[in-house]
């Protein structure tokens, strides 16, 4: 059993074969976005065939996705014409082979489910932090989608009702004060050098970038009571680049214990496990389930955990 994977993203596809494990190395494509969703279509076809023979296709992609029938539901400007795209028919048309299609934060939250730091629970939420905030719902081991394909659209949280401005989408919402954007302008305000995640935290120890780190946390903090009042999960996940710095992860479980109701402090806040290949395993694992001799998990994991290390090295570097 082959199956080929896509993940696509605003800035850049990863792709692999999984055979039972990632046969070869993971690859890494610039996505050219802005050229239109049309042109990704075609794109993502000049990928796969780079791959030879496969029996399935898992995809792994930005915005929102009618997981039913393999289609765009709505997607922002960041990739213009993308709105309807029919992913899973384009596809099957060209290679003919069954094709899974799901939301990037759902995949990434499935991947971690079977593979990653959610294996073993079956009610979770995952929220990712980068350019906005990403969300998902396992609920009994599914995704909750919502009703038109776009429950846990966590970054839309109003945390801020005095900034709520007409017109303004997601104003005085959680995304625009708790997503890694949010914290880049914050310390860009103070020091204008200071342009990314990495060069922040290398200026950790400065005062006054402490201070608008610690201020960033506490709008993260913000929106996980909500969640746990809300949805009493297991765990929450937390992914995104930025929380790979350990202050940040140990600060949020410190301030929502000390702010939580007493009869919530059961949920566990974990580090997503997978790291940019979250959105991979849980595509292959969509796409496994439409053959029909598919292996449970307990007899064929995507990877070991030492292959995971090892491919997220070569992705990242």
């Amino acid at each position: 059993m082959r199956i080929a994977a896509l993940d696509i993203g605003g800035t850049s596809i990863k792709s692999g074969i999984w055979d039972g494990k990632w046969a070869g190395e993971l690859k890494e494509w610039d996505t050219n976005a802005s050229r239109g969703g049309g042109y990704l279509m075609e794109r993502a076809k000049e990928i796969l065939h780079t791959y030879g023979n496969f029996d399935a296709i898992g995809i792994s992609t930005a915005g929102q996705v009618d997981s039913k029938k393999g289609k765009i539901y709505y997607a922002n400007d960041n990739i213009p014409f993308y709105t309807g795209m029919e992913i899973r028919a384009v596809l099957e048309k060209e290679f003919g082979v069954p094709v899974a299609v799901e939301n990037d934060v759902n995949a990434a939250a499935i991947g971690e489910l079977h593979f990653g730091a959610a294996r073993g629970r079956e009610n979770f939420l995952c929220l990712t932090y980068g350019t906005g905030v990403g969300g998902a719902i396992v609920l009994r081991g599914d995704i909750y989608t919502g009703d038109t394909f776009s429950g846990a659209s966590f970054g839309g949280i109003v945390v801020h009702p005095e900034a709520i401005q007409k017109n303004v989408e997601f104003s005085g919402c959680y995304e625009k004060y708790a997503s890694t954007t949010a914290l880049v302008r914050r310390v860009m305000a103070v020091d204008a050098s200071l342009d990314n995640g990495r060069k922040i935290f290398e200026a950790f120890e400065r005062p006054e970038i402490r201070a608008e780190i610690d201020g960033w946390i506490d709008e993260i903090v913000y929106g996980l009571i909500t969640l746990i009042h809300i949805f009493n999960p297991s765990d929450i996940l937390l992914g995104g680049g930025i929380l790979s710095q350990k202050y940040i992860i140990r600060e949020v479980r410190r301030r929502v214990d000390e702010n939580i109701s007493d009869g919530f402090r059961g949920t566990v806040i974990r580090q997503a496990g997978l790291g940019n290949q979250a959105g991979l395993l849980g595509a292959a694992w969509l796409a496994s389930n439409l053959l029909p001799h598919r292996a449970e998990p307990d007899e064929a994991r995507l990877c070991e955990a030492s292959d995971i290390r090892d491919v997220r090295k070569g992705i990242e570097k």
